[in-house]
């Protein structure tokens, strides 16, 4: 096995660790770790982290099974709202330059990092009803779905934080619901870009080899900690990437 495979594989188990502890797909993380230690090309990198989503989200979904903290009104609803829009920004994702749409995921992972300091307070005491409004879950479905299929991940970075910041629900329900829904849309993001060719599947299953039991692992740890605990984890891990993603994008 060369140095490159290997890193991928390190890349997989360190990223699946993450997705299940914050309860995000992982390509934010793993795009530009791609890019930058494994020689991964930026189209690649951006697609290919996508379809190894559907099996280390589900892994770690499962470590929260019989907890009660799936709400599956929002999950069906984010899910059939997110495919068309996803698809939409799959094949939009081809008119732009890799470094460009590399660089655009940098700022939303550093702005969504930011606004964890910008508002105080952990939902995790908070008793929110099951009825959420659809214009709610419609803005996140549609919007954060574009973005996913544009920026070729499966919007667990985007889904996590607006489920508590937007949606109001508590911490761990929210990164439970971010998880499934994380897995449903990466399948209809994983068809666009493997149509557009962006997929390399090599580095695929060395990333699902690696991630699926790291991500079990991380959801397990995060079910134990305290949702306060979790969320300055998630803040800081997204701020640290988002600058790595962010200085690396830039053309040099």
């Amino acid at each position: 096995m060369n140095e490159s495979s290997l890193i991928i594989l390190f890349t997989g188990a360190i990223v699946g660790f993450l997705s299940g502890l914050l309860g995000k797909g992982g390509s934010a993380i793993t795009t530009p770790a791609l890019q930058v230690f494994a020689g991964v090309s930026p189209f690649s990198a951006l697609a290919s982290p996508l379809p190894a989503t559907l099996p280390t989200t589900l892994s770690a979904s499962f470590a929260y099974r019989g907890k009660q903290l799936v709400n599956t009104r929002v999950v069906l609803l984010t899910i059939a709202l997110g495919i068309p829009a996803t698809l939409a920004g799959s094949f939009f994702s081809s008119a732009l330059k890799g470094w460009i749409l590399m660089l655009m995921t940098a700022i939303f992972v550093l702005a969504l990092g930011l606004s964890f300091f910008i508002t105080s307070g952990s939902q995790e005491e908070v008793i929110t009803t099951e009825w959420i409004p659809f214009w709610k879950m419609m803005i996140i479905g549609l919007g954060v779905g574009f973005l996913s299929g544009l920026l070729a991940n499966s919007g667990g970075v985007l889904f996590g934080p607006l489920f508590i910041r937007f949606l109001k629900m508590p911490v761990k329900k929210a990164l439970a619901c971010s998880l499934i829904v994380s897995a449903g849309l990466a399948v209809p993001g994983t068809i666009a870009h493997w149509y557009l060719g962006h997929i390399d599947w090599h580095v695929v299953l060395l990333l699902s080899a690696a991630s699926i039991p790291f991500s079990y692992l991380g959801a397990k740890l995060a079910w134990k900690m305290k949702s306060k605990v979790l969320e300055m984890i998630f803040a800081i891990m997204l701020i640290g990437f988002g600058a790595f993603d962010f200085y690396y994008s830039l053309p040099h």
